[in-house]
């Protein structure tokens, strides 16, 4: 009888960073539930993202969980705040930006962990990097770090002993490039995944916020079109 494979919480966000990690997840042979958080985002075109990367990796298990962060408000993706766009790259690493949504990983990767804790799981996969990484405190090693620290003592499946919470980050320590090349080295169709912050009327990414700067560029660096469809530049 062949062996079950290992069920794993993947935080799928539509995104390039998520999907790229939700196929790492596939490849290396676990049974891959996708969790898509919806947060009160204006960017809510990556649902539909989230969708078309699951089917497309044939992954089975796919939930959507709605949780408004909209009611605290305090950022571009969550409030009536402009999206800041056309930044010198710099500027993504020396502070703290208006995108940043407080305590967003913590909270989605929480929501994560209950799901995991409830199927039997012990893995957690999620797409945070600390390179290109906005200035954002909760894409960093301390933090994840911190939180499977936090996952083994909150929960009664880490109490008991049933097994140890681990909290997977592949892309960590890689460039936006590298995890491009990554993806498409798992045949990964980039076409089906949406990262701007501030998309048109019509879902068309604006190529001008800071996700979409650095998405470009890393495409651009690697000398290959992004097959993701954008607003016409004016």
């Amino acid at each position: 009888m062949a062996e079950q494979a290992k069920k794993a919480v993947v935080l799928l966000s539509g995104g390039l960073d998520s999907a790229t990690v939700a196929a790492e997840a596939s490849r290396a042979g676990f049974d891959v539930h996708a969790l898509t958080v919806l947060y009160g985002q204006r960017h809510l075109v990556e649902r539909d993202a989230a969708q078309r990367v699951a089917q497309a990796l044939g992954i089975r298990h796919q939930i959507e969980q709605f949780i408004d962060l909209r009611a605290f408000g305090a950022s571009a993706l969550t409030a009536d705040i402009e999206v800041p766009k056309g930044r010198d790259p710099q500027e993504h690493r020396e502070e703290i930006p208006i995108t940043y949504v407080p305590a967003r990983n913590t909270v989605l990767l929480s929501l994560a962990l209950a799901w995991a804790e409830a199927i039997g799981a012990f893995d957690l996969f999620v797409g945070v990097n600390c390179v290109d990484y906005s200035g954002y405190p909760d894409c960093r090693p301390e933090f994840l770090g911190a939180f499977e620290s936090l996952a083994n003592l909150a929960t009664r499946a880490g109490v008991e002993g049933r097994g140890r919470f681990i909290v997977h980050a592949p892309l960590l320590h890689l460039t936006k490039e590298q995890i491009i090349t990554r993806g498409l080295e798992l045949g990964l169709d980039y076409g089906l995944t949406h990262s701007c912050y501030d998309p048109g009327p019509h879902g068309l990414a604006c190529g001008r916020c800071d996700s979409c700067s650095l998405r470009l560029a890393a495409f651009a660096a690697l000398g290959i079109p992004d097959p993701a469809p954008y607003e016409p530049l004016a």
